[in-house]
């Protein structure tokens, strides 16, 4: 209440009652459009019962102009939006277009962009279509109000110009070799009737015309296939006299499918002979343009392709082009009246580096702020993560310490080969760092460019969510192999719910045994297992740290929680070979004596936890004794 007791509202109240956006009101308040509006400590308060401007008129009487009017509604977020001319007119569009002048300055005849999955790599691509591609309509005036527009002639005059074969295999995931030619073959048929003008065309020869009519009738074998982009190129130089642009979205979607459904080698063969055609040696060609998450460079998909420029997530070249920058990220939020929720965005979705750019996952950006900015990890429900399950699979005991210590907020030395492929991982585990890397699971803090081509790097988990994503496929591969059940993992997940310290107890309890059963008896393999475990249950609740002396076979773990209505845990484990059952037992009261002699509790007492619970535990093979007070 204020004056005279008049009830007064905020911005985000009356954006609400008014269906507008925070920044409108605000920005009508400024602008003394609302009457009774004053501003206190920074913000402003409206009167209950002021009216939303309609007319344009400043509240003194005065007329301003109509363009100077609050927006009616908000654009909507483009979720799964890949369609740029959609994209660009009904939802809210991060014009990304300057891509169109950076590649017109340097004009490499092919190029081929890898980054993560979701980072607007299609949307980009249709944008390039819808730019470069000849249209009965006028295309142009979805560019007059963007960033390209405004850089001249030079640029504008390739608008429209060129004819374009446009593919996107990002939905190319089959169980099958059979399956996926079906897929292609179709996709191939649905790009083929892009182009039907080309059967009334008189500079085509009949036997064109029936390869096309096989094309488009989807009976074409798969030989005939392979050379479908070569003379599809041809036909329309010919029909057009212009050379046209060829875009591949997505290229190793099916080479991925096919590395981990068994038909690698039908996949590589076919992709080989189908890309050739259209990017080697081809004079039919004006510009290529191609997508995907690795370079693959060593299948030799590309053998001999001399004109082939490659930017990855390592190149300072259209380094801002695919994800959010942060300048991006913010005219969002304003936009959206959520400005105050930016450290918390950046926390979870920011932290790429690609080249030199700081670059947000704008797929979560933009579900994050959608779903009213409730943080979550958005960008792990969006495919599948075999990358991470492969790693898991074959991790030796140093990478998994080093995946736990990535888990921890720390950097780790990684070397960097920007030519990995998938099957390389089973051949060398090390190359995991340079597939995570390149799908988007880490990112290069510094860097330094070797001879050999490779990079030596820092490498760390970008932000939150992608720490998340570890969490998450860490308890399922655990879950899967054995080494925790289902029903303990509920015990954890539950009694933390309930703040049930007995239940809890018994559950850590169950989870060291079954542990300690499942790995083998070495330390080390032990070791590494319990503490991504112990992340992957409970790593929400409790920051975990360790204290290894390796040396006489003792870990000590302390799990200090991140809210203090949670116990304390502290859990001391010994360790020696060819144990009795009663020496076994004797090393765990031992381990649990120590806790309270050493006062290894202490540092959490100081920090106001009461509630700690101690386990000492010791084990020799796959036996296990676990005391606790």
């Amino acid at each position: 209440m204020t004056g005279a007791d008049i009830y007064m509202k905020t911005c985000k109240e009356k954006a609400l009652e008014w269906n507008v956006s925070p920044r409108s009101v605000n920005d009508m308040c400024k602008k003394g459009r609302i009457q009774g509006a004053i501003k206190e400590k920074g913000s402003w308060l409206i009167p209950d019962d002021s009216p939303k401007p309609m007319d344009g008129r400043v509240s003194n009487g005065k007329y301003i102009k109509k363009n100077m009017v609050a927006k009616a509604e908000v654009k909507s977020l483009p979720i799964g939006i890949s369609d740029y001319v959609r994209a660009q007119e009904e939802y809210y569009y991060v014009d990304k277009t300057l891509l169109i002048k950076e590649f017109l300055d340097q004009k490499p005849l092919v190029s081929l962009f890898t980054r993560p999955r979701r980072f607007g790599k299609t949307l980009n691509m249709d944008m390039l279509r819808v730019f470069f591609e000849i249209s009965d309509k006028n295309t142009s005036k979805y560019f007059v109000d963007k960033n390209i527009w405004q850089c001249g002639e030079e640029y504008r005059s390739h608008q429209g110009k060129y004819p374009v074969i446009f593919l996107t295999f990002k939905d190319v995931k089959f169980d099958t070799w059979d399956a996926t030619i079906d897929k292609i073959r179709g996709l191939l048929q649905e790009e083929y009737g892009r182009h039907q003008e080309l059967l009334n065309s008189d500079k085509l020869s009949q036997y064109e015309k029936e390869y096309f009519t096989k094309i488009i009738s989807a009976t074409a074998n798969e030989v005939e296939l392979t050379s479908s982009l070569e003379r599809l190129s041809k036909m329309l130089a010919s029909h057009y006299d212009k050379a046209p642009v060829i875009i591949i979205d997505e290229y190793d979607t099916p080479i991925q499918e096919g590395y981990s459904k068994d038909f690698y080698y039908e996949i590589i063969g076919f992709m080989r002979n189908f890309f050739s055609g259209a990017f080697k040696d081809n004079k039919n060609l004006s510009y290529g343009f191609l997508t995907g998450i690795l370079r693959i460079a060593q299948e030799s998909i590309f053998s001999g392709l001399n004109n082939l420029t490659v930017n990855s997530v390592m190149d300072e070249e259209y380094d801002s082009f695919f994800g959010f920058t942060e300048s991006e990220v913010k005219a969002m939020l304003s936009y959206y009246g959520v400005s105050d929720k930016e450290e918390e965005l950046k926390d979870w979705y920011d932290g790429y580096l690609f080249g030199s750019e700081e670059i947000y996952n704008p797929w979560s950006v933009i579900n994050y702020i959608s779903k009213g900015c409730l943080p979550q990890a958005y960008w792990v429900n969006t495919g599948k993560n075999e990358i991470l399950d492969d790693v898991l699979r074959v991790a030796t005991d140093d990478i998994t310490e080093r995946l736990y210590d990535l888990l921890q907020g720390e950097r780790v030395v990684a070397r960097i080969d920007q030519n990995v492929v998938y099957r390389s991982l089973a051949e060398d585990p090390a190359n995991i760092y340079s597939l995570l890397l390149v799908a988007g699971y880490l990112k290069t803090p510094k860097k330094e460019l070797q001879a050999d081509g490779s990079y030596l790097c820092e490498v760390s988990i970008p932000n939150r969510e992608i720490a998340a994503v570890y969490k998450s496929e860490i308890l399922s591969h655990f879950l899967q192999t054995g080494a925790i059940t289902r029903t303990t993992a509920n015990k954890i997940a539950e009694s933390l719910y309930a703040n049930d310290y007995k239940k809890l107890q018994s559950a850590i309890g169950e989870y060291m045994d079954k542990s300690i059963s499942f790995f083998d008896g070495g330390a080390e393999g032990f070791y590494h297992g319990l503490m991504l475990g112990l992340i992957a249950l409970m790593d929400n609740q409790y920051k975990i740290k360790s204290n290894r002396e390796s040396g006489d076979g003792r870990f000590g773990v302390s799990l200090i929680p991140r809210e203090k209505r949670y116990p304390g845990i502290i859990l001391e484990l010994k360790w020696k070979e060819k144990l009795s059952d009663v020496e076994l037992e004797k090393w765990s009261n031992e381990a649990l004596k120590q806790i309270g002699e050493l006062r290894y509790d202490s540092e959490m007492k100081e920090d106001g936890i009461t509630e700690i619970l101690k386990f000492g535990i010791a084990f020799s093979g796959k036996k296990v004794c676990v005391r606790t007070e």
